[in-house]
């Protein structure tokens, strides 16, 4: 996939996919298809007359243990592994039709949307990609919880974790310049504490949940291993984070810093963001680009493919 990095990119053909919704448990079938330049990704609601939501930060609904779009009462919800594999792997639109309010869980991870990419092409169009380009700090504190970004070329992503065991703490890097999101980032999973399931299902949550999609987490380890990289957790992290700044409308120019966040807070530092017009520009990208970096985290493995069983 070495298209030019200065365009605008869409998938080559329909892909169609089908599972459960991690929260509501109800079955879903999801279709993106390619759509013209400078379009965006949109998702469609087939079910409701084809009504459509733009992926963009004025339609957050709501951000909890997933993030949602809401316009004039109609929901789309658990956006964020979709758009974070979009982004991660250089599609800018996209129409993504689905037939219920949630979009299917799959595996837990960004994996099958990214093999589904691969399988089709990506093609580019004739349009200059346009970046959200940084120009001065923006941060978004709460006790010990922090996110910020910042100036800088690229786009690169620092989170810190800071979890119960067997988690523990953990800190990644990731460039996404360095096109090596679907080795890096796309395959890793969800994850939930087993001692947490009944007050989650008691809320209304996580119906859809399995040890086929999430990864189970007890005091002494996962139920359902191995892990896909020593430090899944916070790549999962930062595959989340990837697809909540999607919400910025386009790919970020900057660098992201953020410690013990979560949706609520990926959601906070767009919503500050857009506000905040002086802090940051539309650019277009350079006709140009070389990779300027690669991911880096403590005891960081190349992901192998025999691990992923999706």
């Amino acid at each position: 996939m070495n298209n030019p990095a200065h365009l605008e990119q869409t998938i080559a053909a329909p892909l169609e996919f089908s599972g459960i919704g991690l929260h509501s448990g109800a079955p879903v079938t999801l279709r993106l298809l390619p759509a013209p330049a400078g379009s965006g990704i949109v998702f469609r609601r087939t079910d409701l007359e084809n009504y459509e939501i733009s992926a963009t930060g004025r339609n957050v609904a709501k951000v909890s243990y997933a993030t949602s779009l809401m316009r004039q009462g109609v929901l789309i919800s658990t956006t964020e592994h979709l758009l974070s594999a979009l982004v991660g792997m250089g599609v800018d639109n996209v129409i993504a039709e689905l037939d219920n309010l949630e979009l299917p869980i799959l595996d837990g991870s960004a994996l099958p949307y990214v093999q589904a990419f691969q399988s089709v092409g990506i093609r580019t169009q004739r349009r200059r990609r346009e970046t959200v380009r940084i120009l001065c700090p923006v941060e978004v504190r709460d006790g010990k919880r922090f996110i910020g970004v910042y100036p800088g070329s690229g786009y690169s992503i620092r989170y810190t974790i800071d979890f119960p065991a067997p988690i523990g703490y953990q800190t990644a890097c990731v460039d996404l310049a360095a096109e090596t999101y679907g080795k890096t980032i796309a395959p890793a999973r969800t994850f939930g504490y087993k001692a947490d399931e009944k007050k989650l299902r008691d809320m209304g949550l996580i119906r859809g949940a399995s040890p086929e999609c999430t990864i189970v987490l007890t005091p002494e380890g996962p139920e359902n291993g191995p892990l896909r990289f020593p430090d899944e957790y916070v790549r999962h992290k930062i595959l989340d984070l990837i697809g909540d700044l999607a919400l910025a409308g386009r790919r970020i120019e900057g660098h992201v810093v953020a410690e013990r966040a979560g949706h609520a807070m990926h959601a906070a530092l767009v919503s500050r963001l857009m506000k905040d017009r002086s802090a940051w520009e539309f650019a277009h990208v350079p006709a140009e680009t070389e990779p300027i970096g690669e991911f880096v985290a403590a005891e960081s493995e190349r992901y192998s493919p025999v691990l992923v069983g999706a």
